[in-house]
């Protein structure tokens, strides 16, 4: 049964079922609140999404609905339930209560070995699983990777599926789309692409958390975009004296200008940095959940223009605290890990989120 078929019955059967509590966060034409199963009392985290703010967006929405009602891995932040209530869209979604892993990586300053591999691993993985089903992501990055809980062991989860696209693999994509520092040089030279510019950006992740910085940057975003065309970054000493050559190894297998020459996902969980860290990958294949009623069958619009895609959307921020007025706080009181000189570089790069929704939205202005 389709959204529109129930739609008026769906306020009903909503709050017959959930009970809405306070807010998560809150986005540009969205906010997350969390939600009570009033029988089972399981705790779930609701996206309510106001179709009147989201004009020229519908394509975004529309994707990620599309893409939520397919996938089930672990490691994806899970869509259960939808509904539609009058003008807004209700997504019922599985709740994460560990952050965003760009504030693990500010807090921590650097990773482990082991735990960037455990990490990495597991976005590998999901990934993978992914891309089986014919799905890039497109906007990898730390702000996009939610944590399950506050534990050291707890789950990383890939979040934020406005930016992806459902592709064919004789389809060439095109929308120039992502995040400055993160994406791959081919986006930048707008003759095409394809899910390769995912292992590109995976990359680029490796790299910040196994030193505290990135492997591009430059304020000025034209230089920084010279950078990732020419594939002009360096293991700089003293910081990566104590790095294994196999962690340096699987970076320079991703960060590949020729993305056919790229690693693969499969062939990445099965380099030696991630199977001596975590052993071989599990096979394990997973299982297709039920479908989920919704008015949006699988996306096959065209790609809208660049002006549709300007800045990703917030998925949601499992975030009690007020992060982006703290951000800056916390990196000048936790630098005690951070490589002697990169801490400034960090500190412009990693820090301030708002940095990167400026720096994402300038992106997309330059690109057109």
């Amino acid at each position: 049964m389709s959204i529109a078929s129930s739609m008026n019955n769906n306020s009903l059967q909503f709050f017959k079922k959930y009970e809405l509590g306070k807010i998560l966060g809150t986005g540009a034409f969205s906010e997350v609140k969390v939600a009570v199963n009033r029988q089972t009392r399981e705790k779930f985290a609701v996206k309510i999404i106001d179709k009147s703010k989201c004009k020229g967006k519908e394509n975004m929405i529309d994707t990620e609905i599309s893409i939520l009602s397919k996938v089930h891995h672990e490691n994806i932040v899970q869509l259960y339930d939808l509904y539609q209530i009058d003008n807004k869209i209700y997504l019922v979604m599985e709740l994460v209560t560990g952050g965003e892993l760009f504030d693990d990586i500010v807090r921590r300053g650097k990773y482990t070995e082991s735990d960037a591999a455990r990490i990495v691993q597991k976005i590998l993985l999901a990934i993978d699983y992914l891309h089986g089903m014919g799905i890039a992501h497109r906007d990898l990055k730390p702000e996009n990777l939610l944590l399950s809980d506050k534990s050291k062991n707890g789950k990383v989860m890939i979040s934020d599926f406005g930016l992806s696209k459902i592709f064919n693999d004789e389809e060439v994509m095109k929308t120039a789309c992502g995040t400055p520092g993160y994406v791959a040089p081919e986006v930048l030279k707008r003759q095409g692409y394809g899910k390769e510019v995912d292992l590109w950006s995976i990359g680029v992740i490796t790299y910040i958390l196994l030193c505290g910085y990135p492997p591009f940057y430059d304020q000025n975003n034209v230089e920084l975009y010279k950078q990732i065309l020419a594939c002009r970054y360096e293991f700089e000493k003293p910081w990566w004296d104590n790095i294994s050559e196999d962690a340096k190894g699987f970076i320079r297998k991703l960060l590949v200008l020729d993305p056919t020459k790229r690693y693969t996902a499969k062939q990445a969980v099965n380099h030696p940095f991630i199977v001596l860290n975590c052993g071989p990958p599990p096979n394990v294949v997973e299982s297709i959940p039920k479908e989920i009623s919704s008015s949006s069958n699988q996306n096959k619009k065209k790609e809208s223009n660049v002006n549709n895609k300007e800045v990703s959307q917030d998925y949601y921020k499992n975030q009690l605290s007020n992060n982006n007025n703290n951000s800056n706080n916390q990196v000048s009181s936790d630098n005690n890990n951070l490589a002697p000189g990169v801490t400034k570089k960090l500190q412009q790069v990693l820090s301030s989120k708002k940095v990167y929704i400026y720096m994402n939205f300038k992106y997309k202005k330059t690109l057109i």
